[in-house]
């Protein structure tokens, strides 16, 4: 499927239940229009990797992703032999009549989510999520298959691209990516969203969820994020909280039900002992008196 204007693909997402801002739309469309990768950066949790599900979703294409992680090679990545079969094809072939080249044929090529992309006839949208977790050396050798859509394979040659995927690279900035990997990309910064938009986000993404227990939820979430925290809450996990506290009937917060359900919010301990007693008390006022007024 093919998009005429930002406002048709923001439309389109929209549907698809994601809610983005102007300039993701644009820098989504524009990497269509231009055929070239997009990197998402920002904190965890904002909506990277669902801007990619959601891409494919309008697309009508398969979401093909590899999560990436420090020591991830190209047998992960990309392809590698499948050793038992070749072994059992020589045991098989007693006579002597097996040529080596024939033990290195497609049919032996356990294809990983890269050789998948690239080597596909059909719609793909690749999404190489989390790419600064990966080594040095393995975002050195995407750039091969980020700037000619093309994989090298000694024993069978370059497989180029048939159709180019969409490609998609997430970052939550742990580390600074290369300039030879970003110049081959477009770029986009998710931050956290405005109060309005988050709250209507949690109320697109929880079905049913009341409007007031929304409302609190984002307003909660958004003060939390003002603490000195160790790992500040993203959209993720107010949408998760917000489920939490919908599955257990309530229509608005207080300081008793926030207390039980804090870890469905924040992940670690030092940051769950950091919003306690008074501190608690006070958020779930300020929540309260800003979904109010707001």
């Amino acid at each position: 499927m093919e998009f005429q204007s930002i406002d048709e693909l923001d439309s389109a997402l929209r549907e698809a239940d994601y809610l983005p801002d102007r300039g993701l739309s644009t820098a989504l469309y524009l990497a269509l229009a231009l055929s070239k990768p997009v990197l998402l950066e920002g904190e965890a949790g904002v909506g990277k990797t669902e801007a990619a599900k959601a891409l494919a979703s309008v697309l009508d294409a398969r979401l093909i992703r590899l999560q990436c992680y420090e020591g991830l090679d190209v047998a992960h990545a990309v392809y590698e032999w499948n050793y038992p079969r070749q072994l059992l094809h020589i045991r098989a072939a007693q006579e002597g009549t097996l040529r080596e080249e024939d033990l290195f044929g497609p049919e032996y090529l356990i294809r990983r989510p890269l050789l998948e992309a690239i080597d596909s006839d059909e719609p793909v949208v690749l999404l190489i999520d989390e790419i600064d977790r990966a080594d040095e050396e393995f975002e050195a050798f995407l750039l091969e298959v980020l700037s000619d859509f093309q994989i090298t394979i000694p024993e069978l040659g370059t497989i180029a691209a048939r159709r180019r995927p969409a490609v998609i690279l997430t970052s939550n900035r742990t580390r600074e990516l290369h300039d030879a990997l970003k110049r081959r990309a477009l770029f986009h910064w998710i931050g956290h969203p405005s109060i309005d938009r988050e709250i209507a986000i949690v109320r697109l993404r929880v079905p049913g969820v009341p409007e007031r227990l929304a409302s609190e939820a984002a307003a909660f979430v958004r003060e939390l994020r003002g603490l000195d925290l160790a790992k500040p809450p993203g959209v993720a996990e107010t949408i998760d909280w917000a489920m939490a506290l919908n599955a257990l009937g309530r229509k608005e917060i207080d300081a008793e039900v926030v207390q039980q359900t804090l870890g469905s919010v924040l992940k670690y301990r030092e940051d769950v002992d950091a919003v306690q007693d008074e501190t608690l008390s006070r958020l779930v006022e300020a929540a309260r008196a800003a979904a109010a007024t707001g």
